[in-house]
This record gives structure tokens, sequence and C-alpha cells, in this order.
């Protein structure tokens, strides 16, 4: 019986290996279309993928057997490191110079999970094709692949619900847009297909050529924050471009589900009923405000218009874990650039691309943290948690405290590591940080890109990374011997 879950797992993952060849094909396709001379290299790295995915596919295609739980977490963990490995071959084949594998996979899995942390430098001489791999990367790691390979290829007859709560971030996972898992699976992604498709079409009317507008679009809804340019969003330096970019990226924090319910209604009413939502509008406004001030009281800019401008935009890029810039916020005076950092922990809202701890989960943690002080006051009174007029079960409130432990325990142990590998404190603190929540920028040496950083910094960090976008349980689970115990 565990041979034959172990074979079943080898199935799926060889044939999302292969399957994951035909991402070569769309920027072989912009490669062509540009001239750039890249396209035969992506066609190699589609075979070569290919041929990976079915020698690891054909010993045991035969084989079929129903997932458990804990098959789904190892098969979400084991995919997405296997395609952050393979998803590094068009790097280390078109790059010139040339650059290590180890920093290959660091961009590879910066992209796949949306950080937007990068190694690379001159970034607008790049092919258009790279360019176009970079941000095609976010894009498929935005909702997760193996949500799409769920919504996508039933055929592999795995078990959807399994992977689905392995993958989805957030604390309540057992909830169900429809009736089946594929269908529910598929809704996500075509609702996020749309806000995509709606965000190239106002960035291209906005003003983007169009190759700008699709890569920024993948970035944006994918809460991704890679961009075509060195200088990321501020080498546009257009107001309307970036009123367009906020709107997007407050879009793509809020839960996917309510972007279906309220398109399935055709009614706007689940925004406003949702708690999580009105909570996590409510931190953006009041952090962009405290910005603003902030700037504006320290003459950082010369008008309050201003410093709205760029408060308002590097809140809601960082509190929704993007990384977009249009300045480099860890030159500003005060108190700003460590907020900054610190309300990445934040996030957005549960079942979006965001990272951070999500706003639910804090949510919870201040509910219960009244809850205690009232206790100190009333000892015998029954303070229940509640979320939009619903207690929340024990259970629930186990895993958030048990998810948080282990978040700031492993941020900690993160910080310590790169430290101890010669990083200096702030540059380890930021990265850090940056990498676990998925932002992406830090502080430091770290503020504008991460090539700086030995191989042994990289490693680690791209481990943040995983551990950040699988939402900690997912990933630390496996290092549980009870785990591995039939």
């Amino acid at each position: 019986m565990k041979h034959r879950r172990t074979a079943t797992v080898q199935r799926i993952l060889g044939f999302l290996i292969a399957s994951s060849s035909l991402m070569m094909l769309p920027p072989a396709l912009v490669s062509w279309w540009y001239h750039d001379g890249t396209a035969r290299l992506f066609l190699i790295s589609a075979i070569v993928l290919f041929m990976i995915g079915m020698a690891i596919f054909l010993p045991v295609r035969q084989v079929r057997e129903e997932l458990r739980l804990r098959d789904g977490f190892l098969i979400v963990v084991v995919c997405w490191v296997s395609l952050a490995l393979v998803g590094a071959l068009p790097f280390l084949l078109l790059m010139q110079p040339e650059i290590s594998y180890v920093d290959a996979m660091f961009e590879s899995m910066s992209g796949l999970t949306t950080t937007g942390a990068t190694i690379l430098t001159n970034i607008d001489e790049l092919p258009r094709g790279l360019l176009y791999y970079r941000q095609q990367l976010q894009w498929l790691g935005g909702l997760g692949i193996v949500v799409l390979a769920v919504a996508i290829l039933p055929m592999l007859r795995i078990g959807g619900m399994q992977l689905y709560r392995a993958e989805t971030p957030g604390p309540l996972k057992d909830s169900k847009l429809t009736p089946r898992i594929t269908e529910t699976a598929k809704a996500l992604w075509l609702i996020y297909l749309g806000i995509t498709i709606l965000c190239a079409l106002a960035y291209w009317l906005g003003g983007m050529t169009l190759f700008d507008a699709v890569g920024h679009a993948f970035s944006t809804v994918a809460i991704g924050g890679m961009s075509t340019h060195d200088a990321g969003f501020a080498w546009f330096d257009s107001p309307t471009l970036e009123i367009i970019a906020t709107f997007f990226m407050v879009v793509a924090g809020v839960n996917f589900a309510i972007h279906f319910t309220s398109w399935k209604r055709a009614s706007a009413q689940p925004y406003f009923q949702d708690p999580e939502l009105k909570v996590y509008a409510s931190l953006l406004l009041a952090f962009a405000i405290l910005t603003t001030i902030a700037l504006y009281l320290n003459g950082t800019y010369g008008s309050i218009a201003e410093s709205a401008r760029y408060a308002s935009f590097q809140v809601v890029s960082v509190m929704t874990t993007t990384g977009f810039s249009t300045t480099d916020f860890s030159l500003w005076p005060g108190f700003i650039p460590i907020m900054l950092i610190c309300i990445a922990f934040i996030g957005g809202c549960a079942g979006s691309t965001c990272g951070g701890m999500k706003v639910i989960r804090i949510m919870l943690l201040y509910r219960q943290a009244i809850r205690e002080i009232r206790r100190l006051i009333h000892p015998h009174a029954v303070y229940p948690v509640k979320i939009g007029g619903r207690k929340t079960s024990a259970s629930v409130m186990d895993a958030v405290w048990g998810f948080f432990f282990l978040y700031v325990s492993s941020f900690v142990m993160i910080t310590i590591a790169l430290n101890g590998v010669g990083v200096d404190p702030v540059t380890a603190y930021a990265a850090a940080a940056a990498c676990i929540t998925n932002l992406g920028p830090g502080l430091g040496d770290v503020s504008a890109n991460y090539a700086s950083l030995n191989s042994t910094a990289k490693l680690i960090l791209s481990f943040a990374m995983l551990m950040g976008r699988l939402e900690i349980f997912t990933l630390l689970v496996l290092f549980s011997p009870a785990f591995w115990r039939d």
C-alpha cells in the first residue's frame, strides 16, 4: 500500500513536470516575435523538461491509489521544489554572463513563490523572452501551480481536496465554492485570469506598451512585484499607472472566493459583508494616512498630495506583499522603513495571492488577546471569539496560535542563520522578513536586489520563500517524524 502511494506521488510529479514544459512555449513565441535570438533555447528547455517528466511518469503510469491528506502535503512540497529547480533552466541557458545554478534557482523560486526578490541587474537589457518568462513564473505561482493542476488535469484522478487543502492559503480551508473541488479550482483560476486581463488592458490604456502591460499585469495580480525594468514601477513615473496598480494590488489582496461570489450573484454586496475585507481596507487606509503625514512633516516631499502619492503606493505594495516600488523607501526618514517591513507580516486576506500571515489570523489573535484581558477583570465571564457574528471554534484558534508561533520562530531562526553565514544584522532581518512574507525588496544590502549575498544565504532565503508561500505548516509537517509513520 505504502509503495503504491509513493508510486502515485511519483506519477503526479512526473506528469506535472512534463506538463510544465508547456510554460516554455509562450516565452519562445515572445522571443520569436521580438527576434531576440533566444527562442531556440526555450524550446530546448521545453524538450528537457518533457523528457525528465516522462522519465519519472512512465515507469508508474498505471498505478492508481487514493491519496490521503498527508500525501497532498508531500505532493505540494515536492512539486513546488521540483518546479523551482527545473524552472531555473532558462536562466542558466540564457543569462550572459553566466550565473550560478544557485542564483538561477533563487530567481526561479522567487518567481514561483511570487516573492519578487531578484539577483539580476541590467534588467532592461535582457532578452524579451526571458523578461516575459520571469513575469509568467509569478503568474503561474500566484494561485498555485498545484491548484492549477487540480483545475485542468482531472484525468490524473488525484485526491483534489487533499491538494487543495494543502495548497490554499488561510486558516479556513474546508469551504468549497462549488460542490466539486475541480470546479472550485477552475472557478478560482477563471476569476484570476479575468482580473489579469482587466489589469493588462488598464495598463495598456494608461500608457504602457503591450509587452509591459501584460508583464506587469502578471506581476500585479499575482502579487509578485517583478518588473521588466531595473527601476521597477518608478521607470514609468506616471500617477495614472500608479493608481491602476494600487487598485489591482488591493483587488488581488482580497479573498478570491469573494470575487467569485460577487460575480456569481452579480452584486457587490459580498464585499461589504466580509469582516476580513473591512479590516484589510481599514488597515491599508490607516497606514497610508500615517505614512503620508510622516513624510510630509519630515519634509521628504514638498506637498501633502505628493506625499500621499508615494505613501499610498508603497503602503499598498508592501502590505499586499507585492513589492513594487516607485521610490527607495529604505531611505525614508524615521520609523517608516521599519514600519513598512513590519506591515508585510500582516499581508492581505486569506484566499488571496498575498503573502504574510493574513488579516484573518491577525483579527483572531487580536480578539483572543482582548478576551484574555477581559478575563483578567472578570475571571468567570465567557467571552467567545467571534468573526462576523459567528463563534470561532477552538480548533481554528489552536491552529492560528500554532501558526503564529511557527511563523515568528521561523523568522527568528532564518534571521540568525543569515547572520551566521556573514550577512549583517539589518540586512539579515530585512531579507528574512522580505522572503518569509514573500515581499521581495528589503532594507540594507537587499533594498535593490539580492546579488551581493553569498550562495548559502540565497539557499536559506529560497527555503524561507517556499515556507512563506506554503504557509509554514504544509512545509514543516514533512519534518515531523509522525508524518512518515503509518
